[in-house]
């Protein structure tokens, strides 16, 4: 059974800083890209970041680049999401998962057809 859990989410100001991150089990982690996503209020879902399966490819959406920085550490079957200069239009739930593929296509379709979903982590940033 696959099991990605997310953790690191909660209430921050504006400007300030929370490290995410993501720990997989039950699936070959460093054979898949993995990304981040979120689902903010009123909002439809994003991707947010991916990288592939060694960590040196990566790839942001324009909203985040600059502030965020995905990484991974395959010894620990972990994916992190390092986020500076939150603003409250970051607030959103938080999902991790695992790709279909070892590397970043320019899609998200790989994510979404996976199946390979944490329940996510609540970002709240205060104005």
């Amino acid at each position: 059974v696959v099991q990605v859990v997310e953790s690191g989410g909660g209430l921050v100001q504006a400007g300030g800083s929370l490290r995410l991150s993501c720990t997989v089990s039950g699936l070959t982690f460093d054979d898949y890209a993995m990304g981040w996503f979120r689902h903010g209020p009123g909002k439809e879902r994003e991707g947010v970041s991916c990288i592939d399966w060694s960590g040196g490819t990566t790839y942001y959406a324009d909203s985040v680049k600059g502030r965020f920085t995905i990484s991974r550490d395959n010894a620990k079957n972990t994916l992190y999401l390092q986020m500076n200069s939150l603003q409250p239009e970051d607030t959103a739930m938080y999902y991790c998962a695992a790709g279909m593929f070892g590397y970043c296509t320019g899609s998200w379709s790989q994510f979404w057809d996976s199946g390979y979903w944490g329940q996510g982590t609540q970002v709240t940033v205060s104005s």
